[in-house]
């Protein structure tokens, strides 16, 4: 061990200027010495309260390991073999706890505590023991600066005395100081050696017994564990590896498709339209209103379940109720720019909903589905062998005659089963106890017209030079003029959308019109006939005439006499249609009779109410005493016509009057 530098004591009375020099370097080793212990001090505090937070850490994290088993996952409880490992995890952890918690003990003893009372104690006293060394050294200056002025010639005995004695007092006080200061300065260049080493060898020690402890708890069952830990650890990531290769190759094979897939609307490379769903789901387009006159489109994720239609929002935990599809219209509609939209209408009339798909087939697709639904042929055993044959026999029901010429006969019985028991709308009313067949009221095969067109006859009428009638660009002819006149007493307009019309063998009967509905219908459904334009069906009391809303052209026009049967859908009410008689092809030949199937915006026995009242009034006209009595029993409006009410204590008193008249429906 190197030599201690020291200060001599025997030189302390001198107070020369060499041990002044050498005295301030033991003040700047101090100094330095101090400035070092302030900072190693930190450097230890740092490490205790690193270790006093790995034991308080350690046993947050074993309490933590115990919540596992607590928790409520969403996709079921953790496994039992992950519970009890971690449980065993927490019983180790908090034996480690504990020893951490000695552990740092122990650096506060044997580290901290040594190393704040050497700065305390021996630092603190050498900066005591300086300031007192410089008040002394200052007095002892002062008194000598006394002495030296002392005069030479009128010496004072006594103030010399008194000089003197001062200077012995200060030079004493001087004297006494300074070996205090030089003992202390000395004594420290050993203690600061201890106050080094003692702190560390008192941290060594700590880690040692932490360490000789540790090794206790991690023994040979530690070990065996850890190797059962390690082996499940092991078989759980061969087991995400290889799901992680199954995920790589499948996401590469769904990835490897054309680029058409994720275009909305290429249609031409996916598979044909599937006309007999009875389910659906994907996302559409709904209609929102904002204001008075503006609305919104929200994209939804739609999804059909049972007989209703459920909407989600994205993010939502459940889907909720939009519309209960049985007995609903579903059919195509003109929608602003829009492409692909349809409307879903309630039986009622009264509530609707406008929809738009991403693409043609999910267009038709939707359409088919709810029409499916409507039907009800979900609750049937098997409802898509029942969407299958439905769908056959719409087929069937807009096929040409030459097709049915070699059907075998024993499909017959099946296609009439199909057309009594699968209409577009089930009735839950009883059904008469022989109800007429469906050839008995259509032929098979007959073809169903989808638009209004004028017959031969009529259409050279109106282009015929001369002798016949005379039109306008207005659609006025004098025959129109003349027959308004004598409709003064009625004349309702309704909103209507023709259907399909079709010939039909008997006009007496309200079936045909049920049967009829339901041929145009599935064939619409089949042939993706969806679009329907409006006209205004206007309702007189000597005939029907369908007009255009936007020219005011009479499209076709029948008189109320020709008019045999009229009834609306026993369960959807905006669907109604009436049987017309027409003349036959030769003098010889019996009459011809058509079935004009129509879809309304209100309610379709205000139709028939109305075509009834006009049958009235065309009979009441006979006999000018039947016609006051007609005119008492029904109120006027303002322009003298005949008020139509909608509900009036005084329709179900007329009923019975006009059970002979009206058709049942």
């Amino acid at each position: 061990m190197p030599a201690v530098h020291k200060l001599l004591l025997e030189e302390a009375l001198q107070d020369s200027p060499q041990t002044r020099s050498l005295l301030s370097v033991f003040e700047e080793d101090a100094g330095t010495l101090t400035d070092y212990t302030n900072q190693l001090l930190q450097s230890m505090q740092r490490v205790f309260g690193a270790q006093n937070e790995m034991s308080l850490a350690t046993q947050q994290l074993s309490k933590q390991l115990l919540e596992y088993e607590k928790q409520n996952f969403a996709l079921g409880k953790g496994d039992e073999e992950v519970i009890g490992t971690l449980q065993h995890f927490s019983k180790v952890l908090d034996e480690l706890n504990s020893l951490h918690t000695l552990l740092a003990n122990q650096m506060a003893d044997r580290m901290v505590f040594p190393m704040i009372q050497f700065r305390e104690k021996d630092l603190t006293e050498i900066s005591t023991l300086k300031d007192i060394f410089g008040i002394a050294s200052n007095e002892h200056d002062v008194s000598m600066a006394k002495y030296s002025r002392l005069p030479k010639r009128k010496e004072n005995e006594k103030l010399k005395a008194d000089v003197v004695a001062e200077v012995a007092y200060t030079r004493r006080k001087q004297h006494q100081a300074s070996m205090q200061y030089y003992c202390a300065l000395n004594a420290l260049q050993y203690r600061k050696r201890v106050a080094m080493l003692e702190p560390m060898l008192g941290y060594m020690q700590a880690q040692v017994c932490f360490f000789r402890k540790g090794m206790d708890l991690v023994s040979k069952k530690m070990d065996s564990f850890l190797t059962s830990v390690s082996n499940m650890t092991q078989s759980i990531q061969a087991q995400l590896d290889s799901e992680s290769d199954l995920m790589r190759l499948s996401q590469r094979d769904l990835l490897s498709v054309e680029d058409t897939v994720y275009m909305p609307d290429q249609d031409s490379a996916n598979p044909p339209v599937n006309r007999t769903l009875i389910q659906k789901a994907g996302y559409l387009n709904i209609r929102n209103k904002t204001g008075l006159v503006t609305t919104a489109w929200d994209r939804l994720y739609f999804f059909t379940q049972g007989g209703n239609l459920m909407c989600q929002p994205r993010g939502a935990v459940a889907g909720g109720l939009v519309l209960d599809l049985d007995n609903s219209s579903v059919m195509a509609v003109e929608c602003e720019d829009r492409r692909y939209c349809f409307q879903i209408t309630s039986p009622t009339g009264k509530t609707s909903i406008i929809l738009q798909a991403e693409s043609k087939k999910e267009y038709e697709e939707w359409i088919c589905a709810l029409n499916n639904i409507s039907r009800q042929i979900y609750l049937t055993d098997n409802p898509e062998a029942v969407a299958i044959r439905l769908n056959q026999t719409a087929i069937q029901a807009v096929t040409p005659v030459t097709s049915f010429e070699k059907r075998h006969e024993s499909l017959q019985p099946e296609r009439i089963k199909l057309g009594a028991a699968e209409s577009p709308v089930v009735s839950t009313q009883k059904l008469p106890e022989a109800p007429p067949q469906p050839e008995n009221l259509i032929a098979p095969g007959t073809p169903i017209q989808f638009d209004l067109m004028l017959p031969a006859s009529e259409f050279m009428d109106q282009n015929r030079g001369g002798g016949g009638r005379r039109t306008n660009p207005f659609g006025e002819t004098e025959e129109d003029s003349s027959s308004d006149s004598h409709d003064s007493l009625l004349q309702q307009v309704f909103a209507v959308r023709f259907l399909g019309s079709m010939a039909v063998r008997t006009g007496r009967s309200r079936e045909v019109i049920y049967e009829a509905m339901r041929q145009v219908l599935a064939a619409r459904a089949i042939h993706n006939i969806f679009r329907t334009s409006e006209s205004h069906l206007m309702v007189t009391s000597s005939s029907l005439r369908l007009i255009d809303p936007q020219t005011q052209v009479t499209r076709i026009s029948f008189q109320l006499q020709d008019v045999t049967q009229f009834a609306a859908h026993q369960e959807n009410g905006r669907l109604m249609g009436f049987v017309v008689e027409g003349p036959g092809a030769g003098e010889d030949s019996e009459p011809t009779l058509s079935a004009f199937v129509f879809e309304s915006n209100t309610e379709g026995e205000k139709i028939c109410y109305t075509i009834s009242l006009g049958k009235e009034i065309t009979e009441a006209k006979k006999d000018p005493e039947a016609l006051a009595q007609l005119m008492k029993s029904v109120p006027f409006t303002n322009d003298g016509k005949f008020l139509l009410l909608d509900t009036d204590p005084a329709d179900a008193e007329r009923s019975g009057a006009r059970a002979q008249l009206e058709s049942e429906a």
